[in-house]
C-alpha cells in the first residue's frame, strides 16, 4: 500500500493563518477571530441564534455597564462595547474561550472598554475544578465545581481544569468592578447559583435588567423566576414565546429577560 501524501505546510506559514471575520454594522466594523468551524458558526449565526439577546443588547445607553457572564469567546461583550459603545466586565473560565476572548477584544481595540476575567461566577468564593464536556474553542456546557450538564445530571467530562469562583456582590462591594446596569447570566445550569450570589447588586436601583438563560425542565429555575420578580423586575412573557426551544437537545430553555 502506498503512502497517501498530504500537502505540508511550514510552521512559520502556519503561524501566520489567523484568520478574521469582520462585520460592519451601520457604520461600524466588528472584528472576530475564527480559528476554528465553531467559532465561524458562532459568528455566522450571531443576529439569528438568540436574537432577543441582541434586541436587549441594542437597548443599552453607551453609558450602561454590563456584565457578561458565561462570555464564551465573547460574541455579545464584542457587539455590547463595540456597537452600543458600553463599559463590559466579561467572565469566562474556560481557558481556550477566555484566550479568543482577550483576541477579539485586542482585534477591535477594547482594552479601554472591557474587562475580561477567567474565573467563574457563582454562590461562593472558592478553588475548585472546571469540568468540561468538550476541550475546543468556543464549547459550552461547562460545569464548575460539580460535574454535571445543562440538566443538572451527572456528566463525564472530557477534561477538568483548575478554576476559581467568586460572587458577583463580591466583585462590586469590593471596588473590582462598578454597579452594573446590565446582566447576562448563561452559565448552562448554575444560573440559580449566579442569582443567590447577586442579591445586593440586583437589589440596587442602578440595576435595570437581567437576562437569564434558565431550563424550564429544572424546578430550580421555574422558582428563579419569582424570586427575580420579587426584588421588583418584571418578565418579558411574549418575548419569552420566541426564546424559548421547542424540541432537541435544549427543549425547555430560553432567554428570560428581566425589566425594572
Amino acid at each position: 500500500m502506498e503512502t497517501p501524501q498530504t500537502e505540508s505546510i511550514s510552521l512559520e506559514a502556519y503561524e501566520k493563518m489567523e484568520p478574521v471575520c469582520t462585520l460592519t454594522i451601520d457604520d461600524k466594523k466588528i472584528h472576530y477571530a475564527i480559528p476554528t468551524t465553531q467559532t465561524k458558526w458562532r459568528v455566522d449565526t450571531l443576529f439569528t441564534k438568540e436574537p432577543d439577546t441582541i434586541q436587549w443588547i441594542e437597548s443599552f445607553n453607551s453609558k450602561d455597564v454590563f456584565l457578561d457572564i458565561g462570555a464564551n469567546v465573547g460574541m455579545y461583550t464584542i457587539f455590547a462595547s463595540a456597537y452600543r459603545g458600553v463599559t463590559t466586565y466579561a467572565f469566562e473560565p474556560e481557558s481556550l474561550n477566555f484566550s479568543l476572548l482577550n483576541r477579539n477584544l485586542y482585534l477591535n481595540q477594547l482594552h479601554d472598554k472591557v474587562t475580561a476575567y477567567c474565573i467563574a461566577i457563582s454562590d461562593v468564593t472558592k478553588f475548585d475544578k472546571l469540568y468540561l464536556s468538550s476541550f475546543s474553542v468556543g464549547g459550552s456546557c461547562h460545569s464548575f465545581a460539580e460535574e454535571v450538564d445543562f440538566h443538572l445530571n451527572k456528566m463525564d467530562s472530557s477534561f477538568a481544569q483548575g478554576s476559581f469562583s467568586t460572587t458577583i456582590d463580591e466583585m462590586v462591594t469590593s471596588g473590582v468592578m462598578e454597579q452594573p446596569n446590565h446582566i447576562k447570566v448563561d452559565v448552562d445550569g448554575f444560573e440559580h447559583k449566579v442569582f443567590d450570589g447577586a442579591i445586593e447588586t440586583l437589589t440596587n436601583p442602578i440595576c435595570k435588567s437581567i437576562l437569564l438563560e434558565l431550563n424550564t425542565n429544572l424546578e430550580l429555575h421555574k422558582t428563579l423566576i419569582d424570586s427575580v420578580e420579587a426584588l421588583g423586575y418584571k418578565l418579558d412573557r411574549e418575548g419569552l414565546k420566541q426564546s424559548i426551544r421547542a424540541d432537541g437537545a435544549f427543549k425547555g430553555v430560553g432567554n428570560h429577560v428581566f425589566r425594572r
